[in-house]
């Protein structure tokens, strides 16, 4: 994410801490601060991740941009292709997460990739085990823990062990897009 004009540290500390006080309020900030910063990512990014719940296709295009703008942009990627895969187009999410694979083996998103990857695939068993791998190695995106183990819960399911699930985030409006899931902001 270098060479483009990017929004000072300061300037995205406070952006997010008006997100996190009031999500409408924080996403009219990120589009003001986009009208000067097109090429900052990570505003890309957090505009996507406002909007998944509510307008999926503008989410979709918000984090396809900031992938296109910093392809090495791992979160950004992954969350592109947890939105393609969540939106029944598997294919494409492992075609998007194919760099991710480039990680370390043992970093968590590598460990995402291989067990939503089994999931697709329909290796249950396989995809618990390497989401659990996942969930430990996972420090830097604790939010995102709470996602893998909702989808866990669902392999779990599928192989008739006991599911226990805590609490629900996006990833459970993008699994359950009718009404069973709530949005955590």
């Amino acid at each position: 994410m270098t060479g483009t004009a990017m929004v000072d540290g300061a300037t995205l500390a406070e952006t997010l801490r008006i997100v996190g006080a009031d999500s409408a309020a924080g996403l009219a900030r990120i589009d003001d601060l986009l009208t000067t910063y097109p090429d900052d990512a990570r505003l890309h990014f957090l505009r996507a991740s406002l909007l998944v719940g509510s307008r999926p296709i503008e989410a979709h295009a918000a984090f396809s941009r900031a992938v296109a703008i910093a392809p090495d942009f791992a979160i950004a990627r992954f969350q592109l292709g947890f939105f393609e895969l969540t939106s029944g187009e598997g294919a494409r999410a492992i075609a998007t997460w194919a760099p991710l694979l480039d990680l370390p083996e043992g970093h968590y998103l590598h460990r995402f990739v291989t067990g939503l990857t089994h999931l697709i695939h329909d290796r249950f068993a396989d995809a618990v085990a390497t989401l659990r791998d996942g969930i430990a190695a996972n420090t830097e995106t604790p939010p995102l823990n709470g996602d893998m183990q909702l989808l866990i819960a669902e392999c779990e399911a599928q192989m008739g062990e006991p599911v226990a699930v805590g609490e629900t985030s996006a990833t459970s409006f993008l699994l359950d897009p009718l009404g069973g899931g709530r949005m955590l902001h």
